[in-house]
């Protein structure tokens, strides 16, 4: 089972959409690559088993507004960070990340 998760990208407000199963483990979407993180296309079949998944606005699928119309991404990359582990203790982001994931369920 899977639900479709829609992103934010950071530098437009363009709003991308993806297929992901409904257990997520994300924490942040960011404009910058987390240093050391592997990320993964968002085709990637196992794109859930890397570090996060880097987006190019607009040039990874379809891209709308907040509203559900199309419109054109800007075609920066934004990175969808995902919660990370090692040893059992949690990971921060480097640089630090802010508030909450930048995402919501759309039915």
């Amino acid at each position: 089972m899977t639900v479709t998760v829609r992103y934010t990208c950071p530098h437009c407000g363009a709003v991308v959409s993806v297929e992901r199963p409904p257990d997520l483990a994300d924490r942040s979407v960011t404009k910058v690559r987390q240093p050391g993180w592997d990320y993964a296309d968002p085709t990637d079949p196992d794109r859930e088993s890397a570090d996060g998944i880097e987006f190019l606005c607009g040039e990874d699928g379809t891209v709308t507004d907040l509203e559900g119309e199309s419109v054109e991404g800007c075609g920066r990359p934004f990175y969808l960070n995902f919660v990370r582990y090692e040893q059992g203790v949690e990971l921060d982001p480097d640089p630090p990340t802010y508030g909450g994931p930048r995402f919501d369920f759309n039915a």
